[in-house]
């Protein structure tokens, strides 16, 4: 008896033991929140403020953001921003935080991964363009799939900052000028990115950025002030982040601008009260790179130290590169200024990200052949579809494009056609060149059996070299048609590409000046991260076709489209000015008091809204019909429109359904977008496009406090061509 008493009160023994030697939060049986909660009181404040803080560890790709020398990674570090493709490499890292540290926390890697990894697809901007929701999801899929096996559990991206001034180089990154259709990407890519179980493999944390107001900086200036009313903030700004968050994204990275007076990374209100409080958020908010640093040269903090407590204190859990929380966060809990409550909180949302996405259970990732995890053949199918149909057909007179099959030589001149570097535009991630498909080897692909292409370059993006006119001419003269590439370098857009004009270099426009004197056909072809003013150049194009800057299938989709194997369907998602003094120029303005409000040297009329975009084939828009012309704010009523393909050929084509309130407390813009789609139409067939209208969602407007208004009486909607007004009674 006494045996068998001592051999139970051993196995107690050793089950304490065991207890102790696997705590609560290794167990993955466990709950997360019991895991962190058990966690947090074992950790000491040092290894608390390291998990706030994020490095970088491999080459820095940004030329905004070199480092003198690389920091020697801790192994409590929180996290790291990963600018290698090697996954062993990373694995080691990580086995270094797993095995070295205390406490086996393991590191989460990020990285830009913007419009792809190693596979580019087209810049946001253009995505937006193709107003399928259901493709950039794919896209971010693909994205995520190939960071995760590359050792990246964290994109920064999407970016969802409503943009309407062109100049602001990161114009690029976003999905144009409309809260709603942003809304609709942001939940689009962090279903992407994050799938169905975040702690899967293939999936990956996205970074709704950047928090907020960042793209209203003065005069489109990177990093400036941002004069942002109440207003503006909760109906312009607000709506894609809280999509966004809604649609689960884990955590948000806090802005370069002030916002007011109060800078993005010091604002209290749209981090904590907005943000934690209001929307319920229960990830992690990273700072931008040096934006806490940066409270100092905007005038709120006097020194690191202060701006340490200011971003910590307003809700900024990570700092991102600068140590400022590192080395400042440990005074500041010593003298009171920042309670260890706070700091536990911040580390309670970090920890649950990294717990949300299984590296506490699985820290590494597999290690597999690149072939077998970069460009495989599907990803590129898709690369090139989506680049298809995020080109904008903006002018065909007289049927220019397609190309007709009778002509047998081609003119295939710019600084564009061979190019393989600024195809992918900014923010490539680890895109190479040598993947690109150029444009001339799409075009060599598609037409080598049909026509003889005469290539010249013609000039260069910028300077002042004209010699290679004459060969240009010579070309375009002996041609049946002239095709001229021509659009911008890559870094002329994203981060710190603010330029004070949305002209092309003046070399282009004369290339084209010169071509137009051949008295052939000019096919223009611009590949650009902005809308780019075309007030002296469309006059001299019988078609026009915004490429944007489609990535590594650019080549096989522009050549699809200019010879007719591919039907363009893109619709501008942002408005291209006719000039850049036009800016402001956006589709949902509001109306002005009076109706000659306008500059009175040029029309006042954009070159191009919204919602441009030309189809080879044609659509006629029967009437719209409503399931009742009135509804009370509880009721819900169904529009339908029916959409025939009169034309010679199956196509795409986009209904963007458009609400007007004429009258109302809040004076509300002259229409809104509140719903797309997007549908295949053969020809001579029809498609009936339905939306739910729902009161609350689509016809009340948010007032300076956020909070939302719903008013009886007319409302005006529009979709194609057509409009029909209906009521909202009490």
């Amino acid at each position: 008896m006494k045996n068998i008493l001592g051999i139970v009160l051993m196995m107690i023994g050793w089950c304490g033991v065991a207890q102790e030697m696997s705590p609560l939060y290794k167990d993955k049986n466990a709950g997360i929140e019991e895991r962190i909660e058990d966690l947090i009181p074992r950790m000491t404040l040092e290894e608390k403020i390291l998990q706030m803080n994020q490095w970088t560890y491999g080459k820095n790709a940004n030329p905004n953001n070199i480092e003198a020398s690389m920091k020697k990674v801790r192994p409590e570090i929180g996290s790291l921003i990963y600018r290698s493709t090697n996954p062993k490499y990373r694995n080691q890292i990580q086995a270094k935080a797993m095995n070295e540290s205390r406490l086996g926390i393991p590191i989460i890697f990020g990285f830009d991964a913007i419009h792809g990894y190693k596979t580019v697809f087209p810049i946001p901007l253009a995505q937006a363009c193709s107003w399928d929701t259901a493709l950039v999801r794919q896209s971010c899929a693909i994205s995520a799939r190939e960071c995760w096996l590359s050792g990246v559990d964290w994109t920064f991206s999407p970016m969802v900052d409503v943009a309407r001034d062109a100049r602001w180089g990161r114009v690029a990154e976003g999905y144009g000028e409309d809260p709603y259709t942003n809304a609709a990407f942001a939940v689009a890519a962090v279903q992407g990115y994050q799938g169905d179980n975040l702690a899967g493999k293939y999936t990956i944390a996205a970074c709704l950025k950047h928090y907020i107001g960042y793209s209203l900086s003065e005069g489109g200036r990177d990093y400036h002030y941002s004069d942002v009313s109440d207003q503006t903030l909760w109906e312009t700004f607000m709506p894609p982040y809280e999509a966004g968050v809604k649609a689960g994204a884990v955590t948000l990275m806090s802005a370069f601008n002030d916002i007011s007076g109060v800078p993005a990374s010091a604002n209290y209100y749209t981090l904590t009260q907005v943000l934690k409080e209001q929307w319920g958020h229960t990830g992690f908010v990273v700072s931008d790179w040096g934006s806490i640093e940066n409270l100092i040269p905007q005038g709120v903090a006097a020194d690191r130290k202060e701006a340490a407590q200011k971003a910590f204190l307003s809700g900024v859990e990570m700092d991102m590169v600068d140590d400022v929380y590192v080395e400042n966060l440990p005074k500041l809990v010593e003298e009171g200024k920042v309670p260890m409550s706070a700091i536990d909180e911040a580390v309670r949302r970090i920890l649950r990200v990294k717990m949300q996405l299984g590296l506490f259970d699985q820290p590494y990732v597999d290690d597999i052949p690149d072939e077998q995890r970069y460009l495989l053949p599907s990803d590129l199918e898709l690369a090139e579809k989506i680049a298809t149909e995020s080109m904008v057909l903006l002018k065909n007179e007289n049927q220019t494009l397609p190309l007709n099959p009778k002509w047998k030589k081609l003119a295939v001149i710019g600084p564009m056609v061979k190019d393989s570097v600024n195809l992918m535009g900014s923010w490539e991630g680890m895109g190479e060149a040598q993947h690109v498909r150029t444009i001339y080897d799409g075009l060599l692909n598609e037409f080598s059996a049909k026509a003889k292409l005469l290539y010249s370059k013609g000039c260069d993006f910028e300077g002042n070299d004209t010699s290679g006119f004459k060969e240009a001419l010579v070309n375009a003269k002996s041609a049946d048609a002239v095709l001229l590439f021509l659009g911008e370098k890559k870094k002329w857009s994203g981060e710190n590409g603010t330029r004070s004009t949305l002209a092309l270099p003046s070399i282009q426009e004369e290339l084209l000046k010169t071509l137009k004197s051949s008295g052939k056909p000019i096919i223009l072809v611009l590949s650009s991260g902005r809308p780019i003013e075309m007030i002296r150049m469309e006059p001299l194009a019988d078609a026009i076709l915004e490429i944007w800057q489609p990535g590594t299938m650019g080549g096989p989709a522009v050549a699809g489209i200019l010879s007719g194997r591919s039907n363009p369907s893109g619709k501008l998602s942002i408005t291209f000015p006719r000039t850049t003094g036009q800016i402001p120029m956006y589709y949902n303005m509001r109306r002005p008091a009076r109706y000659m409000g306008y500059y009175q040297d040029i029309d006042k009329e954009p070159m191009y809204w919204l919602g441009h975009g030309l189809s080879y084939t044609q659509f006629s828009h029967g009437s719209i019909q409503l399931s009742s012309s009135k509804i009370s704010k509880s009721e819900k009523i169904i529009a339908r429109i029916k959409v025939t393909n009169t034309g010679d050929g199956d196509g795409k084509e986009t209904l963007l359904w458009y609400v007007s309130d004429p009258v109302a407390t809040i004076s509300r813009p002259i229409k809104e977008i509140k719903y797309f789609q997007k549908k295949l139409i053969a020809k001579g067939e029809s498609e009936i496009y339905e939306f739910e209208i729902d009161p609350m969602r689509d016809l009340s407007y948010f007032d300076k406090t956020g909070e939302r208004h719903l008013e009886p009486g007319e409302f005006i909607l529009r979709v194609g061509d057509q409009k029909v007004t209906f009521e909202l009674t009490d």
